[in-house]
């Protein structure tokens, strides 16, 4: 009968002590659910920076996720709130300590870039809110670059007389033309001017030699005619 009386006690006592494991296991789930989504990979462990190196700008993204979750990141150039282009895409390992990855990308002033992670299933959003890069560029040249457009100021200058130069070559070059146009109307002077030789050429065709045997002709008879008209005359005063 004592036998008897103990074993109802028994099975209570281990229905409470497996009620007890149940109770503690119940609440261990849940604290390692906690725990585990408090480690779980998340869009708050990233972060992103426009920076310069040196003269050429980059952009770096840093994963401090300590669970080591493998993440791509891709990184796009915004323009009025549409994607312009992508810049690249890698892939990040994050870290307690922070792993940080680096496009090279040689961004402008005021620039906008969207950051996109994706994580496995548990990130695959933007990071928040999009990149702006600083309002100066890398390059320092950039600035100086008024006093270099100051130097080509003297050479524009010094080409301006070089046009001037040029300019009175283009004066003599049209009267030249006139002078060679003057020159060729002499020349058409010179051409008429040997048409008296075409004259002699017709002098010759009726033949010059016959009409000087006629004139001495004339003249002999002239000078005849004159020397007895004298005659005559001579003659008629003696007979007065």
């Amino acid at each position: 009968m004592a036998v008897l009386a103990a074993l109802p006690l028994t099975r209570r006592t281990v229905a409470r002590s497996v009620r007890a494991l149940g109770v503690a296991s119940a609440s261990a789930a849940l604290a390692l659910g906690a725990a585990g989504t408090a480690v779980a990979c998340d869009i708050k462990d990233f972060s992103a920076e426009a920076k310069c190196d040196g003269d050429n700008g980059v952009i770096t993204v840093t994963d401090v996720d300590p669970t080591g979750v493998p993440a791509v990141v891709t990184v796009y150039l915004q323009n009025n709130g549409a994607d312009l282009k992508k810049v690249g895409e890698q892939t990040v390992k994050g870290s307690r300590e922070g792993v940080t990855i680096t496009f090279a990308e040689d961004w402008r002033p005021n620039a906008e870039y969207r950051i996109h992670v994706k994580a496995g299933k548990l990130v695959d959003e933007d990071i928040k809110p999009n990149l702006t890069t600083p309002s100066t560029a890398c390059k320092e040249e950039e600035e100086e670059t008024p006093p270099a457009s100051d130097s080509p100021t003297p050479t524009p200058s010094a080409s301006t007389p070089a046009e001037e130069t040029p300019s009175p070559t283009p004066e003599p070059s049209e009267p030249s033309e006139p002078a060679e146009s003057a020159s060729t109307t002499p020349a058409d002077t010179a051409s008429n001017a040997p048409s008296p030789a075409a004259g002699d050429s017709n002098l010759a065709e009726t033949g010059a030699d016959s009409n000087t045997g006629v004139i001495a002709g004339i003249a002999v008879a002239l000078v005849a005619l004159g020397g007895g008209a004298v005659f005559f005359g001579l003659r008629k005063r003696s007979s007065r």
